[in-house]
């Protein structure tokens, strides 16, 4: 790698349709873009079989191959993508940021974060086997595909309630379960849940096993915590909102929401200059496919005239 490859524009960390739009945009507007995923480009659609919400597919679309399409698009263009892991992001007295990667250390004018968020899992038998298969943690994402049918749904806070009512319009017959005796969700909206008449609510509940046939979810393993007692029940589909942990330890230095998210504005700038924000990492009203790329679009247009204005070649 040159001397000049080594130093691009951007650098932009993950490669989920938020940071691959990003590349995208950014290679498009004549700007060196470095996009770094660990795994493989896509992040979290690669493990969905159909996404039938993207705009622009009459017909649904695999999650692997919208992520080869992203991919290849922003490739085409030009972005570079690396297979590696990046271990530091040092912001420096200049403004500049000394990014550490695996495949080197890069000192760049911008960086975008595109990290998104790990979900937290139930971690029993079954949740991983049948992902995609009847096991979701986006209603929106996956809800559809089980209109009419039984749902659980497991978790107490604000994303559970909201999801739990969102699926109580394609199903009459939700069941939600809590491990505590109460919704730790916001009032308003745990009222709504427990006054949905399509909508069974369970407190002191957990999950012992997601059991299926092989190819989809049949039934769930439940145990009541008030009775002590184990029992089976069947359902077609099991929606897990137990939170999530946004991947911001690279950027310690930067605003936070209360829940971790990284705060940015509008344009995607978070409080450090240069810093963008994009997809799941950041405090976003709602986290679609869609919103992400729309994310990285946006964060791409605003480096670019960031990176003019250290120029001194603004455009006025």
């Amino acid at each position: 790698m040159s001397e000049q490859e080594k130093q691009p524009d951007i650098i932009i960390i993950g490669g989920g349709p938020a940071g691959l739009s990003a590349a995208q945009y950014a290679a498009r507007a004549g700007l060196s873009a470095h996009v770094f995923e660990e795994m493989a480009p896509g992040g979290q659609i690669l493990v969905v079989d159909e996404l039938e919400n993207y705009p622009g597919f009459e017909e649904p679309i695999s999650g692997f191959d919208l992520a080869d399409k992203f991919t290849k698009q922003a490739e085409r263009f030009g972005a570079v993508i690396h297979f590696g892991t990046v271990d530091a992001v040092n912001h420096n007295e200049d403004g500049s940021f000394t990014v550490v990667t695996t495949d080197g250390t890069f000192t760049v004018p911008v960086v975008i974060m595109s990290t998104g968020a790990k979900r937290r899992e139930l971690g029993v038998p079954g949740e991983k086997e049948y992902q995609g298969r009847g096991v979701s943690y986006c209603a929106t994402c996956d809800g559809p595909f089980f209109k009419g049918k039984r749902i659980l749904v497991v978790g107490g806070g604000d994303s559970a309630c909201g999801e739990s009512l969102f699926l109580s319009k394609l199903s009459s017959d939700i069941v939600i379960v809590h491990r505590k005796d109460r919704f730790r969700a916001q009032r308003s909206i745990a009222g709504m849940v427990e006054h949905d008449g399509n909508i069974d609510t369970r407190f002191l509940h957990t999950v012992n096993e997601i059991k299926g046939d092989g190819k989809r979810v049949t039934s769930v393993s439940l145990h009541d915590i008030e009775h002590d007692r184990d029992y089976d029940e069947p359902f077609d589909a099991v929606f897990v909102f137990i939170g999530a942990d946004p991947r911001t330890k690279l950027v310690s230095y930067a605003g936070t929401d209360e829940a971790g998210y990284l705060v940015t504005n509008e344009l995607m700038s978070t409080d450090v200059p240069g810093l963008y924000a994009v997809g799941d990492v950041r405090n976003t009203p709602f986290r679609q496919i869609v919103t992400a790329a729309s994310d990285g679009a946006i964060a791409a247009h605003a480096s670019a005239e960031y990176i003019d204005e250290l120029k001194g070649q603004a455009y006025v």
